[in-house]
C-alpha cells in the first residue's frame, strides 16, 4: 500500500548525550572571569577527559560551540565578546611584552594573579609565566625567562603598554617615559630597544598579538578557574 511522504526526522548524532554538558560550561562562562571561558577546544578535551567523549571529531563539537555560544549569550541578555586582529613583523625582529590578571582558586578563595607574556610577533611563539603581583622583580625575571626559552633577544623593538615596572609615562608626551633606573640597567644590559606603545584605547592596537595570546592562555589553560598553581613572587 503507498504511503504519502515519509515524515522527516531530526538526524541523530553522537554529540547529542553531550550538548547539555556543554551548555553548561558555555552558562558557567558567563559569570566566570571574563578572559577565562571557555573555548571550543578546551570544551573538546574536557569532554573526552572528564566526560567519556568518544569517536565524535573536534569540527563536530567546534560548529556546535559556534552556534550556541550566542545563543545563550543572547538567552542570558549579554552582549558580543571582543576580538583582537592578528599582526604579523619581520623574523626575529620585534616582541611584544604584557601583564595579565589571572585568578585562581588558593586555599579555597578566588584569588587575582599576574600572567607575565612575552611574545614573538613573527612566529607567534609565546613565553608565560604567573607570578603572585605585577612589580619590577617579576617583570624582569619574566624578561629572562622568556629570553632563555626562545634562545635570544629580539633584534628591534619591543613593544610595552605603560607599565609602572618600566616607568611612568612622560607629562604632555604619549610615547614617553621616564624609566626607572634598574629598568635603564636592565634594558641596557641586554640590549633591549623598547618600543612605547600609547596610553589607553588609542594604542591597544600597537601590541594587540600579545594581549590576545594572554586571552588564548587563559581561556585554553586556567579554564575552569584552577584549583592549585605554583607561583612565583
Amino acid at each position: 500500500m503507498a504511503t504519502g511522504a515519509a515524515s522527516v526526522w531530526p538526524r541523530r548524532s553522537k554529540l547529542d548525550p553531550f550538548k547539555p554538558v556543554i551548555d553548561e560550561m558555555l552558562l558557567g562562562d558567563l559569570d566566570a572571569p571574563r578572559k577565562q571561558r571557555h573555548t571550543a577546544t578546551r570544551i573538546y578535551h574536557r569532554l573526552i577527559d572528564d566526560h567519556g567523549l568518544l569517536d565524535v571529531s573536534y569540527q563536530l563539537v567546534r560548529g556546535y560551540v559556534a552556534r550556541r555560544r550566542p545563543e545563550i549569550r543572547i538567552e542570558a541578555g549579554r552582549g558580543p565578546a571582543q576580538v583582537f586582529v592578528p599582526q604579523s613583523r619581520l623574523p626575529s625582529a620585534e616582541g611584544e611584552v604584557d601583564f595579565g590578571e589571572v585568578m585562581i582558586r588558593l586555599r579555597g578563595e578566588h584569588v587575582t594573579c599576574m600572567l607575565f607574556c612575552l611574545r614573538s610577533s613573527y612566529s607567534g611563539k609565546a613565553v608565560h609565566r604567573v607570578f603572585a603581583s605585577g612589580g619590577q622583580e617579576p617583570f624582569f625575571v619574566g624578561h629572562v625567562h622568556a629570553f632563555s626559552v626562545l634562545g635570544g633577544v629580539p633584534s628591534g623593538k619591543i613593544r610595552y603598554d605603560n607599565l609602572k615596572a618600566a616607568g611612568r609615562q612622560g607629562a604632555g608626551v604619549a610615547r614617553q617615559r621616564v624609566e626607572t633606573e634598574r629598568w635603564t640597567a636592565f634594558r641596557s644590559h641586554f640590549g633591549i630597544e623598547a618600543c612605547n606603545c600609547q596610553p589607553g584605547l588609542e594604542g591597544a592596537h600597537e601590541k594587540g598579538c600579545v594581549e590576545g595570546q594572554i586571552g588564548w592562555f587563559r581561556r585554553n589553560h586556567l579554564a575552569p578557574v584552577r584549583r592549585s598553581i605554583h607561583l612565583l613572587s
